[in-house]
């Protein structure tokens, strides 16, 4: 049987001060060239939060806006304001930078976040009244130090600076004095995954309305690697965020693939449910700073703010089948094997075709693909063209090849079976996983009955191989769901088939007699 999805967790946090501080692309500008013209413009291109809010793709992403509303409206996307303005949405929310390092500092179990004592006073309470922080997490909110205490930090400890509005406010601590694995900028980076994938797991909670102790496993597939020396890339960050977000009787481990992760973790959280070893499991994943500001450079030379200021996370439930909610469909895989090539053409042969003709279904009978979903208003200025759009048409051109579609059908294929992109650049967080929330409610809403999640990665980037990397899993709408739509629910099916069984075994023990 088939697991579901049962709801979803996207956030963002806005964090524009981390774009200078800790972006690579600006770290790597300062150590370079720390007087170029860019570092000196950078600050007059950073969006304020409220810009952040009425920034169409931010909408999307959160869940106040579909991809269909967002394909109406005509790019480039940034220099039109969205009418939804809302930090809060159907699947999660956008949180400024200020709650944001809060947040880091009460996801610190190392006493390695120092935050100034009275940025912590002037803050705290915009923090307790977000709904899905609790006490648990206020709780772990300290009082703070002095200014001059940081300061000393970051001059004698190499402490990684915080900064809020331009000014310093806190600093991270390096976990061990010559271990570059626990330095402070690893840290840092590490701990606003963790916050950012707590963030997503209680906006999970509570947009599910599951108890947190019936979450039983949990999977971390961000890019992030935690550990010391000894084992660089051990983790636990799965462990690590539950334990914060209150998720009790959960265990978990981490899942790594580069952009890949995503999809290789939700075809592992299905196949868990889906073989009795767990009854719920949540794909959980928090944003990289590394990529902050990571294409600023091309933004800020043609007069763009940045658009990278944001730092995602994402959460998906999935539990056993309730005949009501989408279906993963583990009969439905595309993989990217060892010896399939890199070659555009048989990787989405591998990943959209084979599994699909295993199937016995046609390219036409997938309602939307879900591949890498990279906002263009970002990729576009920086050279990289409309990632979605450049997957659509090499599946669209595949089925014409394979005699599936006629060639005066690829553009209409592209518009009628393709999302447009909206989520941040982020690395593995646009990879086909934040479509799950709208195609989730279209199913339930009768709208859509297959979309299929696909998830691609650039192996080499880690110097151990050159091979690619992808997944690809179909989701469709249950089953049960439909037979009750049309009047008649699985139970009564059952009913009435045992009905029928009862009556013929009774009309053969009448002939026998």
């Amino acid at each position: 049987m088939n697991s579901v999805i049962k709801g979803v967790g996207y956030v963002l946090a806005h964090t524009p001060d981390m774009v200078i501080e800790n972006g690579t692309t600006q770290m790597t500008e300062r150590i370079v060239n720390p007087e170029s013209e860019y570092l000196k413009e950078l600050p007059s291109h950073l969006r304020s939060f409220d810009e952040a809010l009425a920034y169409w793709p931010n909408q999307v992403y959160i869940g106040n806006k579909t991809p269909m509303e967002l394909a109406e409206i005509e790019q480039p996307w940034y220099d039109k304001a969205c009418d939804a303005t809302s930090r809060y949405g159907a699947y999660g929310q956008m949180m400024p930078e200020d709650e944001f390092i809060l947040l880091m500092q009460a996801c610190d179990v190392f006493d390695l976040v120092k935050l100034e004592r009275g940025f912590v006073s002037a803050h705290k309470d915009a923090l307790a009244q977000n709904p899905v922080i609790d006490e648990s997490i206020m709780a772990r909110i300290v009082e703070g130090v002095d200014a001059s205490e940081i300061e000393q930090l970051i001059a004698d400890d190499h402490a990684e600076r915080i900064c809020f509005g331009g000014e310093l406010v806190g600093c991270v601590k390096p976990a061990h004095d010559i271990d570059v694995n626990l330095s402070a900028e690893i840290m840092l980076e590490n701990i606003v995954e963790k916050a950012s994938s707590v963030l997503s797991l209680l906006s999970l909670v509570h947009n599910t309305g599951i108890a947190k102790d019936e979450i039983e496993y949990v999977i971390d597939c961000s890019e992030e690697a935690c550990g010391d020396m000894n084992q660089r890339g051990g983790g636990n960050f799965a462990k690590a965020a539950a334990e914060i977000a209150g998720l009790t009787a959960a265990t978990g481990s981490d899942v790594r693939g580069f952009c890949a992760a995503p999809t290789h973790a939700l075809v592992e959280a299905a196949a868990l449910v889906a073989s009795g070893a767990y009854k719920t499991v949540a794909v959980t994943a928090g944003g990289c700073t590394a990529k902050l500001g990571m294409n600023g450079k091309d933004h800020v030379k043609k007069g763009l703010p940045i658009l990278e200021d944001m730092v995602a996370g994402l959460a998906v439930l999935v539990t056993v089948n309730d005949g009501v909610n989408p279906e993963i469909d583990l009969s439905v895989l595309g993989r990217h094997t060892v010896g399939t090539g890199s070659a555009p053409q048989v990787v989405i042969g591998s990943l959209v075709y084979d599994p699909l003709e295993r199937a016995g279904l046609k390219v036409t009978d997938v309602d939307y693909f879900s591949p890498e979903l990279q906002n263009p208003d970002i990729t576009k200025f920086a050279g990289a063209g409309d990632v979605p759009a450049s997957n659509y048409k090499m599946i669209g051109a595949l089925g014409v090849k394979r005699g599936e579609l006629e060639r005066t059908q690829l553009n209409d294929f592209v518009s009628q079976h393709g999302f447009v992109g909206w989520a941040p650049t982020q690395g593995h967080i646009p990879s086909g996983v934040p479509s799950i929330g709208y195609a989730r409610d279209a199913m339930l809403a009768g709208d859509m009955e297959r979309v299929m999640i696909i998830g691609k990665g650039s192996l080499f980037l880690g110097r151990m191989t050159n091979l690619f990397d992808g997944v690809s899993v179909l989701i469709k709408r249950n089953e049960g769901a439909a037979d009750e739509a049309s009047g008649v629910s699985e139970t009564e099916v059952k009913s009435m088939i045992a009905k029928a069984m009862r009556e013929f075994a009774a009309t053969l023990i009448e002939q026998a007699e």
